[in-house]
């Protein structure tokens, strides 16, 4: 253990940073639910949501998709969503992620196990879709939709 992992370790963190209670170690929440989802960026600038294809609930801003995932919890909860060109490959290559079906061809994936993911880390591929499907957007609309959302402003 060196001086930073000394400094992160306290009666109530391990070496990691994370909480433990009563000696051990609490792990961060994994995952991410319909509920949740739901409550992560339903808030968010020009954010919409809506049915599609039966049962999938799909976000999009200013029309434009973002991410879908079944309203049910069907499909082991899967999540999809855009990703930047450059992650993509990258991103497939991950165990528990796969190309979104039908999407794919757009820079989509599809992460067929969420639970194996922190759920900050899935909150975080959430927001990065939603900018980059904004950014997209004509120059009037997304200063029409006022300042980014942050995860940081969601948390407090």
């Amino acid at each position: 253990m060196d001086a930073a992992d000394r400094r992160r370790a306290t009666p109530h963190n391990d070496e990691t940073g994370f909480p433990m209670e009563h000696g051990v170690t609490r792990k961060p929440p994994r995952g991410l639910g319909a509920a949740q989802l739901a409550a992560l960026c339903g808030h968010w600038p020009g954010v919409t949501r809506d049915t599609k294809w039966g049962i999938d609930m799909v976000f999009s801003v200013a029309g434009k998709m973002f991410a879908v995932m079944p309203s049910d919890g069907s499909g082991g909860g899967r999540l999809s969503f855009k990703v930047a060109d450059d992650r993509f490959l990258e991103l497939t290559d991950q165990p528990g992620i796969i190309p979104a079906p039908y999407l794919a061809r757009a820079h989509w994936i599809s992460i067929v196990e969420p639970r194996r993911f922190a759920t900050a880390e899935l909150e975080a591929f959430i927001l990065d879709a939603y900018v980059l499907v904004r950014a997209r957007l004509t120059k009037k609309r997304q200063a029409e939709l006022g300042p980014h959302p942050t995860l940081e402003a969601k948390q407090k």
